[in-house]
């Protein structure tokens, strides 16, 4: 899941991401959270509105599910978020 903000202070994006216990042991939390902050170095910042806050939600099924897959996925979450800013 993912959430943004727009800024009016100009300032670049950042990115933020959350992981909650009921996803697991701290270990695995911790492996969320590396992937995901894999996919985003490996999407294209064009794909990011700028001066924009992103907070991206880690669920459980993120340490079991391809990661080709996973970066899809977030790709269609920014493409949805933009179209909704834009309409």
């Amino acid at each position: 899941m993912v959430q943004n903000r727009l800024r009016d202070d100009g300032g670049p994006i950042r990115i933020g991401f959350t992981v909650t216990k009921r996803n697991g042991t701290a270990t695995e939390r911790n492996r969320i959270r590396r992937r995901l902050r894999e996919l985003v170095k490996r999407m294209d910042a064009v794909s990011m509105r700028p001066h924009s806050d992103y907070v991206i939600i880690g669920r459980r099924a993120a340490l079991n599910r391809r990661f080709a897959v996973m970066l899809d996925d977030l790709r269609s979450a920014f493409h949805r978020l933009d179209r909704r800013h834009q309409g």
